[in-house]
């Protein structure tokens, strides 16, 4: 995540994506997710994250992440109070809290609160 923060480039946010693979976050309304990557044919990691939020477990396409994230690096001194004030494309929340973790996006600290515990102020 340093090499992300210090060089913000699309092939370190997907280093950053396998990564955390597993990793408990959380929405801005406070529902616990997680992410895991497929491995395809050729033994690399598909580019397509599933959201294990319910037993049904939901897809959220890389071309989403990346445009919420080149969308954000365009506007990297705004405070994004919510999610479809990056973008609207599909799985928003959950990039939303993705991009807040590996320090892409700032957030109000109310919202901080509710990404880090899942608590609902």
């Amino acid at each position: 995540m340093e090499q992300l923060k210090t060089n913000c480039t699309e092939k370190n946010l997907w280093e950053c994506i396998i990564a955390f693979q597993e990793y408990p976050f959380y929405t801005i309304s406070g529902l616990p997710f997680s992410y895991q990557l497929k491995i395809g044919k050729n033994g690399m990691y598909t580019k397509e994250l599933f959201i294990s939020r319910t037993e049904h477990s939901k897809s959220l396409a890389w071309s989403s992440v990346l445009y919420a994230f080149r969308a954000a690096q365009e506007r990297q001194e705004m405070v994004f109070s919510k999610p479809k004030q990056i973008a609207d494309v599909r799985g928003i929340s959950y990039t939303y809290s993705i991009l807040w973790q590996f320090g892409i996006i700032q957030v109000p600290e109310d919202v901080v609160a509710k990404l880090q515990s899942g608590r609902k102020l």
